[in-house]
């Protein structure tokens, strides 16, 4: 029995099995690379809440007062919720700021911790 060319279909079989193999597997990383890409905005959006509040307190030459303060931002169009923790150090001039921003639908889970010292003004 003589071939004439062109493909059986037992191999049409496995060539379409590894297709659907490729496009499955390049299906997984774009969406691994959407939800990746999702979480660092969502991080940025939280750092720059964090950053915004100590900046308020600088150019405001604001001296907090020691403890706790909290409090909702809106940043990129997302809601998050904030918490300083204004501690005292060994130096009178300054004061540590502990930051955590959280989503507001999440606010049990930190996206962002930040420490940074604020020099008495």
């Amino acid at each position: 029995m003589k071939r004439d060319g062109g493909f059986t279909l037992l191999e049409i079989l496995v060539a379409l099995s590894i297709l659907a193999f490729g496009l499955a597997a390049a299906t997984r990383a774009g969406i691994a690379g959407s939800d990746g890409a999702m979480a660092l905005r969502e991080r940025q959006l939280a750092l720059w809440v964090a950053d915004n509040h100590l900046a308020l307190w600088r150019a405001s030459r604001e001296w907090p007062a020691l403890g706790q303060r909290q409090g909702e931002a809106e940043m990129g169009g997302q809601r998050f919720v904030w918490q300083a923790r204004i501690a005292p150090v060994m130096q009178q001039q300054f004061r540590r700021v502990e930051f955590e921003v959280s989503p507001a639908n999440r606010s049990d889970t930190p996206l962002v911790r930040q420490i940074a010292y604020l020099a008495k003004p």
